[in-house]
């Protein structure tokens, strides 16, 4: 697997969440003019906030937040704004940019977080494996993000077995077992048509049969409009039965990652989220809008093309990137 030069990866951090950031930026500084020309005299109301609010709405829609979800953003601001009397000297920049971290705090916050590692270090050497199935449409980098995931379970000492489960999609074996090989981890796969839910059966047998601490589960890429395949990884998860369903999105798609998320998680379930290609991002709104359409976790970032590159998230850490 590639490995990024350090310095391209700098650059590309500081450029990913442009978009975002700018709306942020734009907003404090017109929030905070608003708030010079009442300072003192009256309290702030609706109206004073109406117009910036607004921009903020179409701004972060732009940067591919969801409309709905910069709605939900900009009603939080003006409810901790509102009513509230500015003291003269104030720093209003500091007023307004606690507002605006309060809100988006508040929304990536919510759903908790999932900790992969210390969940598959508690079941090393048990008699049942940590299980995670990972689903996800083609394209978005789901069997790289596996092999990321591998990578990060065996660096902290809980040894996973790579199940190829995609047994429609030609060179999908091929691929996962590639990624086991270069990491010296042990794979299970499957003949082409077979059931891709006994190959994940077979994997968990295989590791609970040595005492290894987690089984990563790859699914055939699929539209989240195709039905019949979705009662296909319905059938996986019920024999399976993982401790984790996570959805692979890719940041790039916007609002098409959204509709995604909302469709695989009323269709199966899903437990938790990971957002590919974040370093490519120049607009950032995909990690936003997720989580608040489907009330689940973001658990890591793709940033890069090393197996390496796969950053825990951090709603905190985010937000300082963009405030």
């Amino acid at each position: 697997m590639r490995r990024t030069p350090s310095s391209q990866r700098v650059a590309r951090k500081l450029e990913m969440l442009d978009k975002l950031r700018e709306a942020i930026s734009s907003t404090t500084a017109s929030l905070k003019k608003r708030l010079e020309d009442i300072i003192v005299y009256k309290d702030v109301t609706e109206a004073d906030l109406e117009e910036p609010l607004q921009d903020l709405v179409f701004s972060l829609a732009e940067a591919d937040v969801a409309f709905e979800v910069a709605e939900k953003i900009a009603g939080s601001i003006k409810g901790s704004l509102i009513g509230s009397r500015i003291r003269r000297g104030e720093d209003l920049g500091k007023v307004v940019r606690e507002a605006l971290y309060k809100s988006l705090l508040e929304v990536l916050s919510r759903p908790g977080r999932i900790d992969l590692a210390s969940m598959a270090l508690n079941r090393c050497g048990s008699s049942r494996p940590l299980v995670v199935v990972f689903f996800g449409v083609n394209g978005v980098g789901k069997t790289t993000t596996i092999a990321k995931v591998a990578y990060m379970l065996k660096e902290v000492g809980a040894k996973p077995v790579l199940a190829a489960a995609d047994t429609f999609r030609a060179g999908a074996q091929e691929q996962l077992k590639k990624h086991a090989e270069r990491l010296g981890l042990p794979f299970i796969g499957g003949s082409y048509g077979r059931d891709p839910a006994s190959v994940a059966l077979d994997a968990i047998n295989y590791a609970s049969s040595r005492g290894l601490c987690s089984v990563l589960v790859d699914t055939a890429g699929r539209m989240h409009i195709d039905s019949d395949l979705m009662d296909e990884l319905r059938k996986i998860v019920r024999v399976s039965r993982p401790d984790l369903k996570l959805l692979v999105v890719d940041a790039l798609t916007g609002n098409d990652a959204v509709e995604q998320a909302v469709r695989f998680n009323e269709a199966i379930g899903i437990d938790g989220v990971i957002v590919t290609k974040v370093d490519a991002d120049v607009k950032g709104g995909t990690v936003i809008s997720v989580t608040a359409a489907i009330g689940k976790p973001v658990i890591y970032l793709g940033v890069g093309q090393s197996y390496s590159d796969l950053e825990a998230f951090d709603p905190q850490k985010f937000l300082s990137r963009i405030l």
